[in-house]
């Protein structure tokens, strides 16, 4: 079961002997190594590159555990490479972050990591290096120190609704209620079984999730983490911070939960890619917030499954779609702000999204439906207070096309936005 990830593929197609490390990372099971090891795999073949000129290192199956060690992992792909340098060649490592630091006694004992190996890799002319790699503690943070600039990172996300509906078909309504409750983990679409599709959610998050973030972090109070993604996923679309989250916690488990052990917390579960963290930004003042900020859930399907599908909220469900939509996409996303001055006072209202391309830039605000002319005048106050000429867009549930109205404001359905029938800029 393959789908395709064209927009992920070109990026890696189009980064092609750039001379840089190729890194992609994503959260576990998204589908990076499918990514490389099927789609650019395939796509090599095609374009007439010989298998033996393509060399895979997958560091999580155990003939691979002796290349976890940096140097043998060096010298093993330098003997297929340096003596052949008419030739090019490809190298794929699968889950990098497995790599050990090791001491090179013939180097005045000096410590060596997988990033001095892949820099020194990166140098051969007729070598492409590819890597794939699933938290940023051990990677991603490091991408811009160890590899000096010189490394391209492409973030892989679970399937958006577009990649999911493309292999499921059939009526739009319903694959998108499937996939509000389910999300868009790859492995689910060999399982037809709700029973399935929940316990492998349960178990993903589990055994998986929750236990590489303790053992990597050392984390001693694993059931405050518990805690906190709990109620980061009560939480999706609201504004809350480590201090609230901590008196939050010490009200329910009637011990001090210290803000500081939250806030490191937190950080964890963002490395993961488990969660993200949208900050606030003051459209007039042109400043960001430190606190309080958003959190939403990398894969909806796996919020809802940490909450053991008791917390169905569609609203706030399709908000943390849309912010992964637009993240997916390669925006830089942001959740706005904007100050009511009339009438003597200075409330604060809030843009859920304020979407930047580079120097391009728009509002979205998320509005399951807009029923009641009360709803609909609270939905559209924030973006009209804006005052510029951006375009601004409210995203529908309980519309059958999209339309501009007499504010000049686009109304769009989700299913259009998700699939790519509307232009965003």
């Amino acid at each position: 079961m393959i789908i395709k990830r064209d927009s992920y593929l070109n990026r890696m197609i189009q980064n092609m002997w750039n001379g840089e490390v190729k890194v992609i990372t994503g959260l576990r099971r998204c589908g990076k190594s499918v990514l490389l090891f099927d789609l650019f795999y395939e796509y090599l073949l095609s374009q007439g590159v010989e298998e033996d000129h393509i060399i895979k290192i997958e560091l999580d199956q155990r003939r691979y555990y002796k290349f976890r060690n940096p140097i043998t992992l060096c010298e093993y792909v330098e003997t297929l490479v340096a003596e052949h340098k008419s030739e090019k060649y490809y190298l794929f490592i699968d889950e990098v972050q497995l790599t050990i630091k090791v001491i090179d006694k013939e180097n005045a004992g000096i410590e060596v990591s997988v990033y001095d190996m892949l820099n020194e890799l990166k140098a051969y002319k007729n070598l492409d290096v590819y890597v794939t790699g699933s938290n940023s503690k051990g990677l991603s943070k490091d991408i811009a120190t160890e590899f000096r600039g010189r490394a391209t990172q492409i973030h892989v996300f679970p399937l958006s609704f577009k990649e999911f509906y493309s292999y499921i078909g059939g009526d739009e309504r319903k694959a998108l209620d499937v996939y509000m409750l389910y999300g868009g983990m790859p492995r689910l679409l060999a399982l037809k079984d709700d029973k399935d599709k929940k316990d492998y959610l349960t178990s993903l998050y589990s055994e998986l999730y929750v236990r590489d973030i303790v053992e990597r972090n050392g984390i001693e109070r694993e059931d405050i983490l518990n805690d906190i993604l709990d109620f980061l996923a009560s939480q999706i679309g609201s504004l809350t911070n480590p201090a609230n989250i901590a008196n939050a916690l010490t009200s329910i488990k009637k011990e001090k939960v210290n803000s500081t052990l939250v806030s490191n917390y937190v950080r964890h579960s963002i490395d993961s890619f488990l969660i993200s963290m949208a900050k606030r930004y003051d459209v007039k003042g042109k400043t960001y917030f430190k606190y309080p900020n958003k959190y939403y859930y990398t894969d909806i399907g796996l919020r809802n499954a940490r909450l053991n599908y008791r917390q169905f909220d569609p609203g706030h469900i399709m908000e943390n779609m849309i912010y992964n939509e637009l993240l997916c996409r390669g925006y830089s996303v942001d959740v706005g702000v904007v100050t009511d001055r009339t009438g003597g006072a200075n409330a604060q209202k809030e843009i859920d999204f304020i979407v930047n391309d580079a120097d391009k830039k728009i509002y979205i605000q998320s509005a399951f439906r807009m029923d009641t002319d009360k709803k609909e005048s609270s939905e559209l106050a924030s973006l009209i207070l804006t005052k510029d000429f951006f375009k601004k867009i409210v995203v529908r549930m309980d519309i059958p096309h999209h339309f501009y109205d007499d504010n000049g404001i686009f109304h769009c359905n989700l299913i259009d936005l998700l699939l790519g029938r509307v232009e965003l800029f």
